[in-house]
């Protein structure tokens, strides 16, 4: 699986060789964005005119676009859980978003 960006939006690729089709998706949107090429070559500008395509709707339709991971996320967790991070987070003197996020950043660093 391949990424492509552009204008802040990522396309997830995807090769379906019965069809002889490239195809993928925009992600980390609420609405769906999808794209389509027969080749290399052309994956890249379908995913551009797709995103292009997607903001000029938008406009049109007067609303905003959705944007691409917004940096808020809800976690759900054991109630323990949440107690011990905020306990930690306290005694070093951050916050539970602060904590978490060095945690993941920890974790993302080590794949």
């Amino acid at each position: 699986m391949s990424t492509l960006k552009y204008k802040g939006y990522t396309g997830i690729i995807e090769v379906d060789p019965q069809a002889g089709v490239i195809h993928g998706t925009v992600v980390g949107t609420r609405d769906v964005i999808t794209f389509e090429a027969d080749s290399p070559k052309g994956i890249e500008q379908a995913f551009h005119d797709s995103v292009d395509d997607y903001l000029a709707f938008c406009r049109e339709k007067g609303r905003e676009p959705d944007k691409p991971y917004s940096g808020r996320l809800v976690l759900r967790m054991p109630e323990e859980t949440h107690r011990k991070l905020d306990e930690l987070s306290r005694a070093r003197h951050s916050s539970i978003n602060r904590l978490a996020v060095a945690f993941i950043e920890k974790e993302l660093e080590q794949t």
